[in-house]
């Protein structure tokens, strides 16, 4: 269901290191040595030997997630489709206002953009990413893929039932009445969890030994578990040049989780398989991943607006996660 964290770095890292323009590094090898030391090394700095122990015996993870209204921390578990069950939602509003500091900066991002209505400018951004589409496709080439898709229909529809039988890996949060719980501070967090039994991870099977073992310096999570959507926007402003893979694709797979984890449904949407963030998101996986295929990729991503299909979508769906959180001291 939900991608695989990229292990990109930390909040620290980020903010210390300029954006990775897209044209400098399209081309640029790994070193193997890195790559063998992540390995080797995974866990995260200041992190103990009896912490990592700790999220491994629990199969839970502590998450750090940056926002336009602050940092906090909250708690993250994969389990199987048939070990959880569905998230309890009724105490969330369907359209939930964004909080007053998201609401701010929308009011000036949309002075910036002209004061054009942002309803009419999502519109232009879905509308983008469908005519990029037909333009890829011309009449031969959609004809014989027409007629390939109806001769492959009866055993894609065969697949299909088996995938959907099959459970599948599924993000789970701590979360209470469809709201994503974000503690300011570890020590916040811990006493929650001590005390509350009314949220999403006491179902798990391994969280009475979570309660009784979790203390505040165990809250510290992994690079690849630290996600900067409080700066997506900002970076995707800036165009193309200075796009950062790396913070967008891991924005991404976060945005992604907690809507399925919260039935969040227009983001869901916003970032599902063929929508124009989604081709987004691919164009920059495969340019951070470097080699021959990021030369094409590159060309594609210019092809997107900045303003619209990227910056005012990704804004949208910030605006709804932010939405969903219930922050915590």
């Amino acid at each position: 269901m939900a991608r695989q964290p990229s292990g990109t770095g930390s909040a620290e890292e980020s903010s210390a290191a300029p954006p990775r323009a897209l044209d400098a590094d399209a081309f640029e090898e790994d070193d193997p040595m890195d790559d063998e030391a992540d390995d080797i090394n995974p866990t995260a700095a200041g992190r103990s030997a009896e912490t990592d122990a700790l999220w491994t015996d629990v199969r839970v993870q502590p998450v750090e997630i940056a926002l336009p209204s602050g940092v906090g921390y909250t708690l993250r578990a994969y389990r199987l489709s048939t070990e959880v069950r569905a998230p309890e939602i009724s105490g969330r509003e369907e359209d939930f206002p964004e909080p007053s500091t998201a609401r701010v900066a929308a009011d000036e991002d949309e002075a910036e953009l002209g004061g054009i209505d942002e309803a009419e400018l999502t519109a232009q951004a879905l509308a983008a990413g469908d005519q990029e589409g037909r333009h890829r496709t011309g009449d031969e080439e959609g004809a014989e893929r027409a007629e390939a898709d109806v001769e492959a229909a009866p055993e894609e529809e065969a697949t299909e039932t088996e995938e959907a039988a099959a459970p599948e890996e599924v993000p789970v949060f701590l979360a209470e009445d469809g709201k994503l719980l974000l503690f300011r501070s570890p020590e916040g967090l811990v006493e929650y969890v001590r005390h509350a039994t009314e949220h999403e991870l006491a179902q798990l099977d391994t969280w009475a030994e979570v309660r009784e073992r979790i203390e505040p310096e165990d809250i510290v999570p992994l690079e690849e578990d630290r996600y900067e959507l409080d700066l997506v926007v900002e970076n995707l402003r800036g165009g193309h040049d200075v796009w950062d893979p790396a913070l967008i694709v891991q924005a991404g797979e976060v945005a992604r989780d907690v809507a399925y984890a919260l039935r969040i449904q227009a983001v869901m949407t916003a970032l599902a398989p063929g929508s124009p963030l989604d081709d987004l998101d691919e164009g920059l996986r495969t340019v951070e991943a470097g080699g021959f295929g990021a030369f094409f990729a590159r060309r594609r991503l210019r092809k997107i607006d900045p303003q619209t299909t990227a910056a005012l979508s990704w804004r949208t769906v910030i605006g709804k996660i932010s939405g969903a959180v219930d922050w915590r001291d």
